[in-house]
């Protein structure tokens, strides 16, 4: 269950929502990625569900195993409730609304997008919500509904915004059919959903506010029509066992099953179903399949914010839909003629038929022949069965034999198609082995541990060799690397441009390749790694297994003292501008040189102005390249790896080769300054350098920073006379500071307007240093210093959330009055 994102983002944020719950972090606040953030809306999109609580009931070592457990039991929640809604909805029987909630949970999309959990608590809502509206509309009743959209409104907001405009116009829609009965329940309808959704501003509104303040845009609107997509795409992804990719130009996942679709189709010939139904229902698929087509739609149900792969993410809107009017045309069946269901069953033949053949088999090349012949196969199968139930073929006893083999055929169906999207997801992203989890885990926790019981005060630390990007949350150290769509992009963006690569939206930020100017001035007061990290300063305190824990003797705390100057334009916008001002020292702490190529292997090198062009010769082969380095007596050295165009660089790896120590990267995610080592006395040093996944690596020309490490040392020295330590408990660090001279705490927290501060109990203004980092000013004398984080609009949300509750149980009570009034109006009246 570790495909996709669920191993670098699910798992650790899991591991990291254990500790919540067992009152080890913050519900608030996480110091544990990029520098720390807002943990209640990251919570809101990732982690929040009636089920994430059983992460308490095992160590965290076994998080794999208990998501499992919980992806499971979340398909077969949702399998249930629509069990439910068919049940309270239809006169079906039991065994073919099982066929039906059996269709649902393993439809294509919830099996391809499986590995994104937090969207599956949506499905289990949905048939809920919609059960709810019957019961309004026709029992006037608001328990379930208020129930059902408060908990998906809980459980993730980005999903509860497609399944609230969806339900809106579903409740519209049966409106419509008959505004005689259900006109009055209008005011019950729109008082329940406010309510609800009133209620989950505890949630909501914290994590929009945080969205917003933290620079996340809207995506423009610059074209009409949805970017790669094809004519057939409705028509190809309805088929059995049809998988093209999860990632970019992937067409929608509508499938749902044949029978279902059968029936929906023999739904618009029922004459049973009023025409003015068979226009708001027809009107309804329209409009998603149009939302496929039509850029402005395809945005709307995204909230204006294009996905990052994971495309058409509300296509299981139009599957459950599907279903509801394959349904509805099950329940008309007997009124039905032989001959439409031929033709309906004739008119899918051809139209898959075409698909297959007329098709551009480009586009189309994961379109088989085994999909089209399974299709098939099913669909005169399904066709045999209504037929034998039309006509009633043997009575009573043969149509429990056909509603058993129909249901036996769906299950078969669904076994097929979930065994080709879980195919479909190995071949897109690969399902992780248990022990990429597990092989190091306890290695690690045990040298996390020692650096937690012999750091004094706060720290940060990092992992050269990771398990996964967020290992930071999963361990609970306080770490620079994070990959989440709750992010702090403001921060981000500064720590990009500060070093850590972090582009475009933010969504990734990466510790490797930076220098030791990041390491000392944001803490990073320890590494893992399985080799020497060659770093100055660093020395090895601890070991476990394959992993050694390096302990820096020049990091500096959470906060550092300066003066008014830090807010002037054109002060600290790089590394040495920075650890310049901080320490008020003008030496000069790096220069350039060239390295000199000793040899090369498979590679044609080319100039271009300031750029050059690494070729191979045999493109299936890596390129390889030796080079020397004539480094001077106390130098850390760094090999400069540019690449200006990142598209070049999606797949290139470089792999570093340093006095027998090798360590590989991503280019396009990690910084430019390649570690060689330091030295205490003038040598050369020879590195080679591999280069793969690329044919043609685009840099600038190389070349080697040489930082002074005797320049570096007296300059952390002398900030660390000015520097502050913090103690830090959850969401809150305070600290002790004593100064001759009124003067600017700059801190390495990122600015986030939940933060408040108190000096000597009296409540300060806080500012944020280049938009990213918080800092407060601070007057001469003994003071302490206390910052306290609660998420900006929480306490509003939690007075809306107690308040909607108050409001909605009185609601309750009036209408049990009201009821209780009009019976005995009524028998009185008798």
């Amino acid at each position: 269950m570790l495909a996709s994102d669920a191993f670098p983002q699910l798992a650790n944020f899991y591991a990291s929502y254990h500790d919540v719950l067992l009152g080890k972090e913050s519900f608030f606040y996480t110091w544990s990625g990029a520098l720390g953030g807002n943990y209640w809306a990251l919570s809101a999109y990732y982690i929040n569900s009636l089920f994430t609580f059983l992460v308490a009931l095992v160590e965290k070592a076994q998080i794999p195993d208990i998501m499992y457990l919980i992806t499971l039991l979340k398909f077969g929640a949702a399998g249930g409730s629509f069990w439910i809604f068919s049940h309270q909805t239809t006169k079906l029987s039991r065994w073919l609304n099982t066929t039906f909630s059996v269709s649902y949970a393993l439809m294509s999309f919830s099996v391809a997008y499986s590995p994104m959990m937090m969207w599956l608590d949506a499905l289990i809502y949905l048939p809920l919500i919609i059960l709810g509206i019957h019961r309004i509309q026709e029992k006037r009743k608001p328990l379930l509904l208020f129930i059902s959209y408060l908990l998906l409104f809980l459980s993730n907001f980005y999903m509860a915004f497609m399944i609230g405009v969806f339900s809106f116009l579903y409740f519209m829609g049966r409106l419509y059919t008959d505004r005689k009965e259900f006109g009055g329940t209008v005011p019950m309808y729109l008082i329940t959903s406010f309510l609800a959704g009133g209620a989950s501003m505890i949630t909501i509104l914290p994590t929009v506010l945080d969205l917003r303040n933290n620079g996340e845009a809207l995506t423009e609107l610059t074209q009409f029509w949805t970017p790669d997509t094809g004519a057939w795409d409705v028509v190809v992804k309805s088929m059995v066992g049809v998988y093209d990719t999860a990632k970019f130009e992937a067409a929608p996942f509508l499938y749902v099953g044949i029978l279902p679709l059968l029936l929906a189709c023999l739904y618009f010939f029922s004459k049973g179903i009023s025409k003015r139904r068979k226009w708001l229902s027809g009107g309804m698929l329209l409009l998603l399949v149009l939302s496929i087509y039509i850029y402005p739609l395809n945005l709307f149900w995204h909230g204006f914010h294009a996905p990052n792969m994971l495309l058409f993410r509300f296509s299981f809107l139009y599957s459950f839909f599907l279903l509801i009017l394959a349904q509805r045309g099950m329940e008309q069946l007997e009124e039905q003629k032989v001959d439409t269901l031929l033709n309906v069953a004739i008119g899918l033949v051809l139209v898959f038929l075409a698909a297959f053949l007329l098709a551009d088999p480009k586009r189309y090349d994961y379109l088989t022949r085994e999909n089209v012949f399974s299709t098939f196969f099913f669909l005169v199968v399904y066709f045999l069965l209504l037929m034998g139930m039309i006509k009633d073929v043997g009575g009573l006893r043969w149509r429990s034999l056909f509603v058993f083999l129909l249901l036996f055929g769906g299950l078969v169906e669904a076994g097929v198609n979930t065994e080709a999207m879980l195919q479909g997801v190995k071949k897109d992203w690969n399902y992780p082995l248990r022990n990429v989890y597990s092989d190091s885990y306890e290695e690690l926790e045990t040298l996390v541990g020692q650096a937690e019981e012999e750091g004094s005060g706060f720290f940060r630390m990092a992992n050269l060799d990771w398990m996964s990007i967020n290992e930071s949350f999963n361990f609970g150290y306080s770490g620079i690397s994070q990959f989440s769509s709750i992010r702090n992009r403001r921060a981000l963006s500064y720590l990009n441009q500060m070093g850590f690569r972090s582009e475009g939206t933010n969504l990734t930020i990466e510790y490797q390749n930076n220098t030791l100017f990041m390491d000392s001035l944001f803490g990073i007061k320890y590494n893992l790694a399985k080799e020497d990290p060659l770093k100055f300063g660093f020395e090895k305190v601890g070991e476990q297994g394959e992993y050694s824990l390096y302990e820096n003797q020049y990091a500096l705390p959470l906060g550092m003292m300066t003066d008014e100057g830090i807010y002037e334009e054109g002060v600290a916008e790089n590394q040495t501008a920075l650890i310049q001002y901080l320490s008020q020292q003008s030496d000069t702490y790096v220069r350039f040189t060239e390295p000199k190529i000793k040899a090369s292997e498979n590679v044609q090198i080319e100039e271009e102005g300031d750029f050059v062009y690494y070729s191979a010769e045999q493109p299936d082969k890596e390129m390889t390249i030796d080079w020397t380095v004539s480094a001077p007596a106390h130098s850390q050295v760094y090999l400069s790896l540019y690449a200006e165009d990142i598209a070049m660089m999606t797949s290139a790896k470089a792999t570093v080769t340093v006095n027998g120590i090798s360590r590989t990267y991503e280019m396009k995610k990690v910084n430019q300054y390649y570690n060689l080592g330091y030295t205490e006395e003038a040598e050369s040093i020879d590195v080679s350098v591999t280069f793969q996944g690329a044919s043609v690596i685009r840099l600038l020309k190389p070349d080697v920073l040489l930082l002074d490490t005797q320049v570096f040392k007296n300059s952390v020295e002398a900030i660390q006379t000015r520097g502050v330590e913090f103690m830090v408990e959850k969401g809150q660090a305070q600290a002790t500071i004593d100064l001759d001279e009124s003067g600017v705490l700059v801190t390495t927290i990122p600015f986030d307007s939940g933060w408040k501060a108190e000096l000597d109990g009296e409540e300060i203004p806080i500012t944020a240093f280049k938009e990213a980092l918080i800092s407060v000013s601070i007057p001469e004398g003994s003071h302490m210093l206390v910052l306290r984080y609660q998420p900006e609009g929480f306490k509003v949300g939690a007075v809306l959330f107690g308040g909607c509750l108050l409001v909605f149980s009185g609601y309750l009570v009036y209408l049990k009055k009201r009821d209780r009034k009009g019976r005995i109006s009524d028998e009185e009246s008798i």
